[in-house]
Parts: C-alpha cells; structure tokens; sequence
C-alpha cells in the first residue's frame, strides 16, 4: 500500500482514468467526480488492516457478482475511492446500486493486464501527482508529471507516445494507444517493450543509431525483419553524456520538419523532468532512511521520526534483510542492497499498511505494523513470501525481531532482527528467514565468541592440548572429540561421521583422553569441550578427514 504524505496533492480517480483508460482501466459503475486517490491496497480476505482513505483497491481474484457488492460496502465504510475488478464483468443492477450506495467507483482490468503491472503504474501516477503538488513546474508541466508530458508530447505529433528507460521499460504514455498496433498494445499491457522487439531493433541497428546521434530517428517497417505494423519515430533522451531514456511515438509516416524540431525540444524537457525525478526520489530515499535509522536508534529523537512515518502507537515488528556472499568493496553488491530494498518496500507497500523500509548501511530495515495476535507467523509469511518471489539470483536472507508494542521498542526489536540476521549470514546455510526465538542459542554463541575474541581468549584445558597434538602429529584427535560429542557417546554413529571404522574410533577416543587429560565421563567437562569447539572456527571440508582416511 502506499501511504500518502501529508501536505502534497494527490492524483485524482479522473486522473487515473485519463492516462490508463484507454488500454488498462475501463469504468464500470459508479464512476463520477474527480475524487483524490491516498494510495494503493490489494485486497487480502484474511488481512484485518487498515488502510488508508481515498483508496484504490484491487479486488485480485474477486469475480462473483454477490462478492463484489459485499467488498463494495466495505470499500466504503473504509472511505475508499475505488475498487478494480478483471474484466469481462457484467455489473447486474444490485451491483451498480451498491457501487452508487457505497461511494465506491467500480473499474475493471483489461484482459491480459497483471495486477502487478496496474499497482506498479498506480504508484507511478500517485509519486508523480506527490512531485506535481508543490508550485515547480518545468515547461508548464507539474515537475515530474511524465504522463502529463506524454499526453503534451502527443498533442504535438497527433501521435500516442511512450517515454521509456534504456532497458526499454515503459516510465509513462499518452493516450490514444488504441491507434498504434498490437505490439504497442503488449507493450503497454505488459509495461516493458517485448523482447522479440527488442531483439529485432537491436539486429537492425536501430539502437544503435538511436544513442549514436542526436537526431530522431524514424523506424520504417519495411525495412525491420519484423512484424510492425506502425511506423515509429524514436529520440534518445540525454542528460550530457548519460542516456536517461527515449521517446517513440507510432506516426502513420515521416515527421514534418516542425514536428522533428517539436520532438527534439520536447527530448530536453523530458530530460529535466527525468532529473527531477531522479533528484526527487534520491531525497525521498534519503529522507526516510534518516526516519528509520533515527526511530530504530530510540531515544529523544525517535518519538518525532515515528510520528513522521505514521507509525505511532502502533504495534510493528522490525526486520532486518542483509546479503550474502559478495564482497563489501563491490560495486554490485552496493547496487543489489538498494535494488532488492526497493523491491522490499514495494512489495510491504502492497501487502502491509504504512510499512516504513530504508537501507540503513549495509542493512534494510522495514518496520512492519503486525496485530498483537499470530504477528511471528505473519511475519515469517511476509518475509517467505518475498525471499521466494526475488529468486537466488542475489542471495538475501531476513532477521526478524520480537513484537515492539510501542515505538520505544522497535530499538529492542532491531537488535533482535540484527542478531537473527548476523547468525543466517554466518551459518550460510539453506535457510533464510528467522525470527530473534528461532536463532536464540546461536545468536548466544556469536556473541560469546566476540566477547572472547576482544578479551583475547584461546583454547585452553584439554581442548588446547588437542589442537596442539594435532598439529604436531597431523593427526584427528580434536575432530573425533567434536564426532564423539555431536553423536551424544554413540561410538557408531560418530564412527561413521569420522569415516572411520569403529575400533580405530574407539582407539583415537582413548588415545584423545590420554592427550588431552579429559575425562569424558564427567558432564562438566564434556560440557567445557563442547562450548570450546562451538567458540573455534569451524574447519573447511579441505580440512575435513576424507572417508578414505580411515
């Protein structure tokens, strides 16, 4: 979901309607006035949160006619200003009553549309209304409003434009898409410009003379190796060197020399207005990381910074995601923290009301409203949930802390969330998602051996005596000892671990106790030399007795 700030205009339901009627959203029932929109909600049955007024709700999966008058009225005692259902849906009568009754507009998906692609454009349209609500404008267009400059770009060509980044993904479009051909249509639908273009555009050099010069160029399907039924126009938009984007616009042939130099000024706003957004979003970045880090940090500072985020007085759990496996000098690594951070607050967004995300160092943060009741296995699905959805691709794993009822303990509940995090990165295994309960013995162990690493404390006792016949003698006493305790005295089972026969164990498990001068049969000192061998590092498999050995 996405929370409103306050102080800014918000983009109205007309708004919405104008820039993605024409190939998303079509009016149902119910549809009037000009109403703002204060966020985004999917809507979850089971899902007891609130959620911000003036909302626009995605009724994913929801189809029978009785379902959709029921989630109506809700939608209304909630104060929201629209709900969104799949189309092909026949409104009977009771349903635009209910749709009149309640307030609520009722709009439909186009078929072949995601749900994913609708919330994504939705957040883009609300952040862009957010940039248009201060007095800025550049070229007369709201700073940042790249609908509204598509529409003005479209005007100027008697064209439908789209404004995309260099990875082809569509940032905003005109209307009128209706005129352009399938593959405009799928693009729209889909967002992102489909890969047989792409592909085609590249093997034709299209793109090639695109970023190369400075001039439009114009796209004739003639002469693509392609099914395009449109011609294209296309501007590369630029910001000195540095490729921001482009501009296509699906004309019937070439441009006039009017248009042509209409095109390239309109590529200069279009630049500045990308800056915008850029700088904007930078600051927005900056500004809630600061919130998070001073609210997770608590004392006289963080009741203000709770407040600022909309989260005070409400019960919230903290957690903590961090990556694995890459150095921290790389550059990717850096790029990959933020990336899959802003997925993480896009993804709490839709799922969890005024959830608050940032990268705090080399950590994200999201502190997350969670009821009293069930909030641990809630969590652990929220958290699940988006480890799966991201891939390994980057491998991330996610800490989380205990309950904070109140602001005051979301400091208690990041350090839970940091030390489930630390003991997932450091065992490096399969699992990704802990909460602070699960990991508790672990996270006692690292902290322990920090405390022995900054006081300088080795082995000693008879776990020293080991370590030093072994390196002597090359030989597996302090390994068959670590065998022996893991299988709790069972001879067989430990024989087996070691890969050795069970005689050759049993001889090493006396020679051990002859070396180290430890009695196995005392549960303090068999106690002493398990907490010993959990503090040393543990041994590489290079280390480790092959089953060969034995």
């Amino acid at each position: 979901m996405l929370t409103p700030v306050p102080g800014k205009t918000h983009t109205s339901l007309a708004r919405v309607l104008d820039d993605l009627g024409d190939v998303l959203l079509e009016p149902v029932a119910g549809v009037r006035g000009s109403r703002d929109l204060g966020g985004v909600v999917i809507h979850d049955p089971f899902d007891t949160s609130e959620f911000p007024a003036r909302a626009i709700v995605l009724g994913v999966g929801v189809r029978e006619p009785d379902e959709v008058i029921r989630l109506l009225l809700e939608c209304g005692a909630k104060q929201a200003a629209a709900l969104v259902v799949r189309l092909p849906f026949d409104p009977a009568p009771e349903v635009r009553r209910a749709a009149d009754k309640s307030g609520v507009a009722l709009l439909g998906l186009a078929n072949g549309a995601s749900w994913a692609q609708l919330a994504a454009l939705l957040r883009t349209l609300l952040a862009e209304g957010d940039v248009g609500g201060s007095a800025q404008t550049l070229g007369g267009i709201p700073s940042g409003d790249l609908f509204a400059l598509a529409n003005a770009i479209a005007s100027l060509l008697d064209a439908p434009v789209t404004i995309e980044d260099p990875s082809s993904r569509v940032l905003a479009f005109s209307g009128r898409q209706e005129e352009a051909d399938e593959g405009r249509i799928e693009t729209i639908l889909g967002r992102q410009v489909p890969e047989r273009y792409t592909r085609g555009l590249e093997r034709n050099g299209v793109f090639d003379r695109l970023y190369r010069g400075t001039a439009p160029v114009y796209v004739d399907p003639d002469e693509q190796d392609f099914e395009m039924a449109v011609p294209r126009v296309a501007l590369a938009v630029r910001a000195g060197d540095e490729i921001l984007g482009s501009i296509w616009a699906a004309v019937p042939g070439p441009l006039s020399e009017l248009r042509t130099q209409a095109l390239i000024d309109a590529g200069k706003l279009v630049a500045l207005h990308m800056l915008r957004l850029r700088a904007g979003a930078d600051v927005e970045r900056r500004l809630r990381a600061e919130l998070v880090g001073t609210a997770l940090e608590g004392g006289t500072a963080a009741p203000e910074a709770i407040a600022r985020l909309g989260l005070l007085g409400q019960p919230a759990i903290v957690l903590a995601m961090g990556l694995a496996g890459i150095g921290d000098d790389d550059v990717r690594r850096v790029a990959d923290r933020q990336r899959i951070a802003d997925a993480l607050a896009m993804h709490l967004g839709a799922v969890q009301p005024r959830s608050a995300v940032a990268l705090v160092g080399d950590v994200a943060y999201a502190i997350v409203p969670m009821p009293v009741t069930d909030c641990r296995d809630r969590s652990v699905r929220l958290a699940s949930t988006f480890l799966e959805r991201t891939g390994r691709r980057v491998t991330a794993a996610i800490g989380i802390g205990p309950l904070a009822p109140d602001g005051p303990g979301l400091r208690r509940s990041r350090d839970g969330a940091d030390r489930a995090l630390r003991v997932l990165l450091t065992n490096g295994g399969s699992r990704r998602v802990a909460t602070v309960e699960d990991v508790h013995v672990d996270a006692l162990m690292l902290e322990l051996a920090d405390l022995a690493a900054a006081r300088g404390d080795v082995a000693a006792g008879p776990v020293a005596r080991l370590l030093d016949y072994d390196a002597r003698h090359q030989s597996q006493l302090v390994h068959t000892l670590r065998c022996w305790l893991d299988a709790f005295g069972d001879v067989v089972t430990a024989s087996a671990m070691a890969f050795v026969h069970p005689n050759t164990f049993r001889y090493r498990l006396r020679r051990l106790a002859e070396v180290g001068e430890i009695d196995l049969d005392d549960p303090g000192q068999r106690f002493a030399a398990m907490l010993q061998l959990r503090l040393l590092p543990q041994p590489g498999p290079d280390l480790l007795p092959r089953p060969d050995e034995g």
